[in-house]
């Protein structure tokens, strides 16, 4: 199958209604820069609208909720090489890369329908201690009244439905506002949601500037809570912006791949390939920097460049390509720049860091100097920069010393030194054998500092959070 022939033309929606709008957004490729597809922009009364009409539908309940998601994961399976292929086309991800990305978002909906069904309310006996009495306190999990994501751009499928489907397996309405980078498949998938049978009212999805979309739905006090993911300047204003509401922010990383001398290098070096190449680099929990003990880091560095040598860079569509693009120019030059400080510094590139527009060579730089910007800040792209560290101490203080803590790696066959860094690292997540970003789309996820407030998502934990416990007591 081929990325799609002609540009879609895709509107806005609010409250499942289809908006109509003078103002149109044109998405181009990354790679070749032809037309995409154009969306519907939205207005700021568009928006108003939207926050007084997406509502939820009460009489939907639990086996109806799961029905309509378990449907749209079927419809998504019967098209996920459609949904593969717009995605490569939007954002220059390479295919492989983005029918994994499929898979991901129908576990997402299988994980979301089963946990619909259940029911995690509590009993509490009263009569447990002498101040008790004959009674039974109970509580049952209710919908937020209003919900807004905002979602980014390098996951533009899997990162839209980690926030809808936990909303709807509640029960709570949501406003969508997809990146503008990547908006085809976001609104793509509402179709789905609305084909599978989700009730029009719960879902609107608007695109649009900033003071006319995104600062007034964060503004607007019956929004109940906003969930972002994206970068930490845009977090922190809408941090500032919302007030008075519940806010899970889902921001940067800057994931350490610790290799200590015991490690298996063979699955190491692949670690750190996988890791710092995946998805172009773009992913918060990618290798952002490979911290190799000094006594092996030379054999390992060298075993890093010949792996990274077989990753073909290029059009995205070729299913025999391993990194695509990142998602536009401007991106691709900023990375080039880092490289080209570090080695003002004193780095040295051993493979990689040719650009060719939005096209950016897998890239393996050593001798990074620890305060360069390259690993100080977040490296949104396919650099995979090594570090000698003298011992994991050392690679625990050097880890820890960013303003991020979202997801760690660490490649040892000891145990204890497993477990010490699992005690030590300042991040959200600590995966030993295995790549910084590793779960299952159920599990909690998140970080501290500025990669989030701590907040956890994923199905389970997002449920929690777009849900309110209510208790209430019975004289029996």
């Amino acid at each position: 199958m081929n990325l799609p022939s002609e540009p879609l033309h895709l509107p806005c929606y609010v409250a499942g209604k289809k908006i109509n709008s003078s103002r149109f957004l044109t998405v181009r490729s990354p790679y070749d820069g032809r037309e995409v597809g154009r969306v519907a922009m939205a207005s700021a009364e568009d928006t108003a609208q939207a926050i007084s009409s997406t509502r939820a539908e009460p009489e939907l309940t639990r086996f109806q909720r799961s029905e309509i998601l378990d449907r749209t994961r079927q419809l998504l399976d019967q098209r996920s090489e459609a949904f593969a292929q717009l995605i490569t086309a939007e954002s220059g991800l390479c295919v492989r890369e983005t029918r994994y990305e499929v898979k991901r978002a129908s576990d997402v909906l299988r994980f979301a329908a089963m946990e619909a069904l259940r029911d995690d309310g509590q009993i509490f006996s009263c009569d447990i201690s002498p101040n008790g009495k004959a009674r039974k306190i109970f509580t049952q999990r209710e919908p937020l009244s209003l919900i807004v994501a905002i979602t980014p751009f390098n996951h533009p499928l899997n990162q839209v439905a980690h926030k809808l489907a936990p909303a709807i397996a509640t029960g709570s309405p949501v406003i969508l506002k997809p990146s503008e980078k990547t908006p085809l498949t976001a609104l793509k998938f509402a179709e789905l949601l609305f084909e599978a049978g989700l009730p029009a009212s719960m879902l609107s999805v608007l695109l649009g500037a900033t003071d006319e979309v995104a600062i007034p739905l964060a503004k607007d006090p019956r929004v109940e809570l906003v969930t972002f993911t994206g970068s930490v300047a845009v977090g922190k204003l809408l941090a500032v912006t919302a007030g008075y509401k519940r806010l899970v922010l889902e921001l940067g990383g800057n994931d350490p791949l610790i290799v200590l001398e015991d490690a298996d290098l063979e699955l190491a070096v692949r670690l750190a390939a996988e890791g710092s190449f995946r998805n172009s680099g773009q992913r918060c929990t990618a290798v952002k920097r490979i911290l190799v003990q000094e006594s092996i880091r030379a054999e390992f560095t060298e075993r890093l460049v010949q792996l990274t040598q077989t990753y073909k860079c290029g059009n995205p569509a070729d299913p025999e390509t391993y990194v695509g693009t990142v998602i536009d120019e401007p991106s691709a030059i900023h990375l080039e720049n880092l490289v080209k400080k570090a080695v003002a510094s004193g780095a040295k590139v051993l493979c990689g860091g040719e650009r060719r527009g939005a096209l950016l060579a897998p890239t393996v730089i050593s001798e990074v100097p620890r305060d360069s910007e390259m690993v100080v800040c977040e490296s949104f792209g396919p650099l995979a920069p090594v570090m000698g560290v003298a011992d994991l101490d050392d690679a625990i203080a050097l880890a820890n010393s960013t303003a991020y803590g979202l997801s760690a790696g660490v490649v040892t066959n000891n145990l204890a030194l497993a477990t010490k860094a699992i005690k030590k690292l300042r991040v959200g997540t600590v995966n030993i054998n295995e790549v910084p970003g590793y779960r299952i789309e159920n599990s909690p996820f998140g970080g501290v500092k500025d990669s989030g407030l701590g907040a956890k998502e994923g199905v389970i934990e997002a449920m929690k959070l777009m849900s309110t416990i209510k208790t209430f007591s019975l004289p029996w």
